[in-house]
């Protein structure tokens, strides 16, 4: 295990520049523990496919990372589909200005997610709801993530039409979740963040509504 989580701290500190990420020793250090908990959970509940520790460290972290510079100041954040925890975790580590909901319809999957924000001193800035977002009034947000929701594609319409009107939407994903956002009437402005060293994987953040007064996508 020692050497498992060498591998993935020495892999944040060589590649967060390319993600345009910053990370000091202290951040590295709580991924590090995330990541940790998260091995010990991931053989019984399945929460990410088993990688090697430096893929896990950029497809999953780094990237998830990149979410958190489209984050404004003191935002209060709805991730759906939270699952393992990607993307809000290592946001929520990095920007601690940040408070979120974590909607996570398996309940097994919400037990782990809120033992996750235990562990790492996270429980006063989120919380879990263990819940279908479809049951649910969406929380009062700024913005909205999503990473790995299942059958994503389809269920786009529904996500944009339940997130609050004037949030920022953060979808990860491939060229065909871009091409349902494409055909969506309701969307003032896209912004397509290729993943670096993938061809297939973007961070789409989307506008619905006009930008408010001195907040403008970085």
């Amino acid at each position: 295990m020692t050497g498992h989580l060498k591998e993935f701290t020495d892999t944040l500190e060589t590649h967060a520049a390319r993600y345009r990420v910053q990370l000091g020793a202290q951040e590295r250090a709580r991924l590090r523990d995330d990541y940790a908990h998260l091995l010990q959970w991931n053989a019984r509940l399945h929460l990410v496919a088993p990688c090697p520790p430096a893929e896990f460290a950029t497809r999953h972290v780094l990237e998830s990372l990149m979410a958190s510079r489209y984050l404004p100041d003191s935002a209060r954040v709805c991730d759906v589909g939270s699952g393992g925890g990607l993307p809000i975790i290592p946001c929520l580590i990095v920007r601690p200005d940040v408070r979120a909901v974590l909607v996570e319809a398996t309940t097994k999957k919400a037990i782990y997610l809120r033992e996750a924000l235990r562990c790492l001193d996270l429980h006063d800035a989120a919380q879990v709801v263990a819940e279908r977002f479809e049951k649910i009034d969406a929380p009062p947000a700024d913005a909205l993530t999503c990473r790995a929701l299942e059958r994503f594609t389809e269920m786009y319409p529904r996500l944009v039409e339940w997130s609050p009107p004037a949030s920022r939407l953060l979808f990860f994903g491939g060229p065909k979740l871009r091409e349902s956002i494409e055909r969506d009437e309701s969307i003032d402005h896209l912004t397509q963040v290729r993943m670096p060293e993938s061809e297939q994987r973007f961070l789409f953040v989307i506008e619905r509504a006009p930008t408010r007064r001195g907040e403008s996508l970085l």
